[in-house]
């Protein structure tokens, strides 16, 4: 659930955030030195509030790789299961929504005034939410905003069913809609490729009119794009194979992207493999024709160490991971990459039901947050084994950390008017 919002940047940006002129010159600010984590204590063992984590990631910092002082979240909302947040131009922030109060799938969208946080209303018009709901993104200059689709929240709650896929109670599809009328102009079918199509990214390049989107369930990236008579078609590019496995709950493990992001200069892609446990980094300079630059292993389900076995003879089995002593469950979920393309950032929590289904020691230890360098010139990723914020060791308990934020502007939260 994402729980933090970034400023609309443009040329006359004054509010908040240091208002870059382009995703280049963004490039070309200042290193990070923190980092904003909502952490999630709900479905777990401790009955404590969520809460807002600050982290240090500035190297010459004293208290690098440690957390600050809380701060409790509280959400007001009309529709249930609030997920992404954008900041708009005209100083509210639009929230995404997976469903109605009942748990039933709802794609709708809150507004709130973006100085007392109070709810304004529905972004949407009334009886035109999607079925389901999950991430958004829009692009002013081409007066197009489109949104994804998860599940029905009372699907999620107890973990994941594939008779719950079955039955309609997932999604698969992208949805278009005017960004001035709030009208839905087009509904873009995945089909089974595309089942639970989560994080939704257009190019950074304001001017552009195309961008991709993870599917989880069958691991899939489709890129969408506009067509020469100005509707909006999808085509799958990448495709992460399941694996054929023994001592799982289903003969085959999908990787099950869940997260996805493009360096501010569109020049790679980044997705996350939760179950088999690795981050992929793509050149996407010829956007039909992703092509895979790197890859590093952080977790995950396949461990050489495991309860499971891979009966896919061309790849060895990734060894577990441990950096600092401290052995990593779960396996990369959440990423954030520093403004300049250089370190990636990834935790490790999807969804605490999730989370206790797949990965129960999660649930016991807490997540991690670890950094990733990256080769941002020809590709590769490298693990930082002097880096791991470690939220097993929170004051109140073991917590699940979830997307990562920066105050002043991120890749994944940035748009350019």
């Amino acid at each position: 659930m994402s729980l933090t919002c970034c400023c609309v940047f443009s040329a006359s940006c004054s509010g908040c955030g240091p208002g870059y002129r382009s995703p280049l010159d963004a490039m070309k600010g200042p290193r990070e030195q923190i980092v904003y984590l909502p952490c999630i204590y709900r479905s777990t063992d401790v009955l404590k509030p969520d809460y807002l984590a600050t982290v240090d990631v500035d190297p010459e910092s004293t208290t690098f790789c440690q957390m600050v002082e809380p701060v409790d979240l509280y959400w007001k909302c009309n529709l249930a299961n609030p997920h992404t947040s954008h900041c708009l131009a005209n100083g509210q922030i639009m929230i995404s929504c997976l469903g109605d109060p009942s748990g039933d799938g709802k794609g709708g969208f809150v507004l709130l005034d973006g100085e007392t946080f109070e709810v304004v209303g529905n972004w949407e018009h009334p009886g035109e939410a999607a079925p389901f709901g999950y991430d958004f993104w829009y692009q002013p200059r081409h007066n197009v905003m489109i949104s994804t689709e998860w599940g029905a929240p009372k699907a999620l709650a107890g973990g994941f069913n594939p008779a719950h896929v079955k039955e309609g109670q997932y999604g698969s599809s992208l949805h278009v809609w005017d960004w001035t009328t709030h009208r839905k102009l087009q509904t873009l079918d995945l089909g089974e490729e595309g089942a639970i199509p989560l994080e939704v990214r257009f190019l950074h390049d304001p001017d552009a009119t195309e961008g991709y989107v993870g599917c989880a369930l069958q691991s899939n990236v489709f890129r969408f794009f506009k067509t020469p008579d100005g509707e909006w078609s999808s085509e799958k590019v990448i495709s992460v194979p399941s694996k054929k496995v023994e001592g799982w709950a289903l003969p085959e493990m999908p990787g099950l992207i869940t997260d996805i992001l493009i360096s501010l200069d569109d020049r790679f892609l980044y997705f996350s493999n939760w179950l088999h446990g690795d981050i992929r980094q793509y050149d996407i300079t010829d956007r039909k024709n992703p092509r895979l630059v790197g890859q590093v292993f952080l977790g995950g389900s396949i461990v050489s160490d495991g309860p499971v076995r891979v009966l896919d003879p061309e790849n060895p089995q990734p060894r577990p991971l441990v950096i600092k002593g401290r052995r990593v469950s779960g396996g990369p979920q959440m990423l954030q990459l520093s403004l300049d393309g250089r370190r990636l950032y990834v935790t490790t929590s999807l969804f605490s039901n999730w989370d206790k289904q797949f990965y129960p020691d999660m649930i016991k230890e807490g997540s991690v947050m670890m950094q990733i360098h990256v080769n941002s010139v020809s590709g590769g990723l490298t693990l930082n084994n002097n880096f791991l914020v470690d939220f097993g060791k929170e004051p109140d308990g073991p917590v699940l950390a979830h997307e990562l934020r920066y105050p002043g502007g991120d890749c994944t939260s940035d748009i350019w008017v």
